[in-house]
C-alpha cells in the first residue's frame, strides 16, 4: 500500500466534483479526483443528457407527425427506430464524456477510477479525512488530503415492496437502458423524472399510465401549472391517476401485475418505472469512520458547505439540498472559494431555476402563486402564448407565463412557465431575479419582436395593469 499527500481530494466526479476539482486546480491546489464509474456522474449518463436527448427525438417525431399543418406533405409514414434513438443519446454522453475527461488532463487534475473510503483518525493522519483509494485493478493507496470534497451524488429511491430488477421492473437507469419500447408502462410517480420520461414514452407511442400518491402531478409546481400539465398529457392519451398508492407490483407472465389500493381490479402492463426520487449516496464511503452528521436524506453541512469536520466539505445530491446539477456546480464553487479565502457567498436556493422538459414544457424560479408567504403584498401578472406571434408561427401556442410581485418592495419574488421552450425562456428572469429587478424593468426592456420572449415581457407589465396587447 502506497501513500501520497495532495492539497484537496474530491470523493465523486459528478458535476458538482468536476467542477469544483476544475475550480480548484484553476486556483493552483494539487487536486486528486476519486470516481469509481465515469466522470460526469448522474447528470452526464444517466439524468439530464441521454433523457434530454430522448426528448428531442420524440419533440421532433411530433413535429413530423404535425408537418401537414404546417403545408408539408410526407412522402410515407415516419417510423420509429429506437435502436438508433438510443445510439444518438450514447454517442452524445460519449462526446461530453470525453469532453470533461480534457478538461480533466487540461487542469492538471490527476484522475483515479476507483472506491474511495473515508478513514477516521490513523497512523496515516491525527485527524479525519485521508481516504483509503482501491483502484480497478485492486491495488490499494492511502490519500492524505489538506481539505476533502465529498461528491457522491444519489441513485434512484426504490420502494420497499418493489424493488428493482432493471428488465420488466425499473428504475430510470434501466429504462435508459431498454433495447426495445414496451407496448405499454406504468410509472410511479408524477414528478419530474416521471413526466418526462411519460412524456417521452407517449410521443413514441407507448401506452403510459403514471400513478401519484399525492393529489396532483408535480407538487412543486402551481397548482395552475399542474392542471394544464395534466390537462394536455391527457389530451395525448396519457392515463393520470392521482391520489392512488400502488400496493405491489410482480412479474407474471413477461407482464408486471400492478395492484393499486383500494381498487380490486389487477392491472397489467409490459413494464413499470418506479420514479419516486433519489437518495443520497452516504452508504459504504467511511462515514461512520468520523464524526460527520448524515442520514438517508444526505451529509449535514453549514453555509459553507463544511461537515461536522471543517475540513471536510460535501456538495451536491449528497446533502439535503436541491438534487440539481446547476446547484451542485454552484455549491461545488462556492465550497471551493471557502477553501481558498475562508469565504463564500451565501446561495439562495429560492433563486435556482426548476425546468421540467416535457411536452409542455415547464419552467419556474423563485415562488409560486400557491406558496407564497402570507406577510407578502402579492401582484400576479400573467400572460398567454395564444395571444404571442412567435408561439402561433411555432404552432405551439398552448401555455402562459405568470409574474410575482411583492407589491410593497417592487421586487420580482418568482415566475412560472408552462408552454414552448419555456426551459430555455427561463434564463431572462432568474437572472433578473439575481440582478434584483423589478417586473417593471424586465416589462420595459426591449424584447426582440416576433419571440417568445415577449410573453415574458407582457406578464411582467401585466403585473402592474400595463400590459399592451391583453
Amino acid at each position: 500500500m502506497t501513500t501520497s499527500n495532495t492539497d484537496l481530494l474530491i470523493l465523486g466526479g459528478g458535476t458538482g466534483g468536476y467542477v469544483a476539482a476544475i475550480k480548484a486546480a484553476q486556483a493552483g491546489l494539487e487536486v486528486v479526483l476519486v470516481e469509481k464509474d465515469k466522470l460526469g456522474g448522474t447528470c452526464l449518463h444517466r439524468g439530464c443528457i441521454p433523457t434530454k436527448a430522448l426528448l428531442r427525438s420524440a419533440e421532433l417525431f411530433n413535429e413530423f407527425k404535425a408537418a401537414n399543418e404546417f403545408g408539408l406533405e410526407l412522402a410515407g409514414e415516419v417510423k420509429v427506430d429506437f435502436a438508433k434513438i438510443q445510439a444518438r443519446k450514447n454517442k452524445i454522453t460519449s462526446q461530453l464524456h470525453k469532453g470533461v475527461e480534457s478538461l480533466m488532463k487540461k487542469n492538471k487534475i490527476r484522475v483515479i477510477k476507483g472506491q474511495g473510503i473515508v478513514m477516521g483518525p490513523s497512523i496515516f493522519s491525527p485527524v479525519s479525512g485521508a481516504v483509503i483509494v482501491t483502484d480497478e485493478a485492486g491495488q490499494e493507496e492511502v490519500i492524505i488530503p489538506k481539505k476533502l470534497i465529498i461528491a457522491t451524488g444519489s441513485k434512484p429511491k426504490s420502494l420497499p415492496n418493489i424493488p428493482f430488477d432493471e428488465e420488466y421492473i425499473l428504475s430510470s437507469d434501466g429504462l435508459l437502458e431498454m433495447e426495445t419500447l414496451p407496448k405499454s408502462m406504468a410509472i410511479i410517480g408524477g414528478g419530474v423524472i416521471g413526466c418526462e420520461f411519460a412524456s417521452f414514452l407517449n410521443s413514441l407511442g407507448v401506452e403510459v399510465t403514471i400513478f401519484e400518491f399525492a393529489e396532483r402531478l408535480l407538487i412543486t409546481e402551481s397548482k395552475a401549472v399542474s392542471k394544464l400539465f395534466t390537462q394536455e398529457i391527457s389530451k395525448k392519451g396519457i392515463t393520470v391517476r392521482t391520489q392512488s398508492q400502488v400496493e405491489s407490483a410482480k412479474v407474471v407472465d413477461q407482464q408486471v401485475a400492478v395492484q393499486v389500493k383500494g381498487d380490486d381490479t389487477t392491472l397489467h402492463f409490459d413494464r413499470l418505472l418506479v420514479a419516486v426520487g433519489r437518495q443520497a449516496n452516504v452508504d459504504s464511503i467511511g462515514l461512520q469512520n468520523t464524526s460527520i452528521k448524515f442520514d438517508q436524506k444526505g451529509i449535514q453541512v453549514n453555509e459553507h458547505y463544511q461537515t461536522a469536520e471543517d475540513h471536510i466539505y460535501a456538495i451536491g445530491d449528497c446533502i439535503p439540498t436541491m438534487q440539481l446539477a446547476h446547484v451542485a456546480m454552484k455549491e461545488g464553487e462556492l465550497a471551493i472559494d471557502h477553501i481558498l479565502t475562508g469565504k463564500n457567498d451565501s446561495l439562495d436556493y429560492n433563486q435556482i431555476p426548476r425546468c421540467t422538459y416535457a411536452s409542455p414544457e415547464i419552467a419556474s424560479v423563485g415562488y409560486h402563486k400557491d406558496n407564497v408567504p402570507a406577510s407578502i403584498s402579492l401582484k400576479v401578472g400573467n400572460f398567454p402564448f395564444a395571444g404571442n406571434g412567435k408561439a402561433l408561427i411555432h404552432g405551439d401556442a398552448i401555455g402562459f407565463a405568470e409574474v410575482l410581485r411583492d407589491a410593497e418592495s417592487d421586487d420580482l419574488i418568482g415566475v412560472s412557465m408552462i408552454g414552448p421552450q419555456v426551459t430555455n425562456l427561463l434564463s431572462e428572469v432568474s437572472t433578473a431575479m439575481y440582478l434584483n429587478a423589478s417586473p417593471l424593468e424586465v416589462g420595459q426592456a426591449v424584447h426582440a419582436h416576433p419571440t417568445l420572449s415577449e410573453v415574458i415581457q407582457e406578464a411582467s407589465l401585466d403585473a402592474y395593469q400595463k400590459a399592451v396587447h391583453k
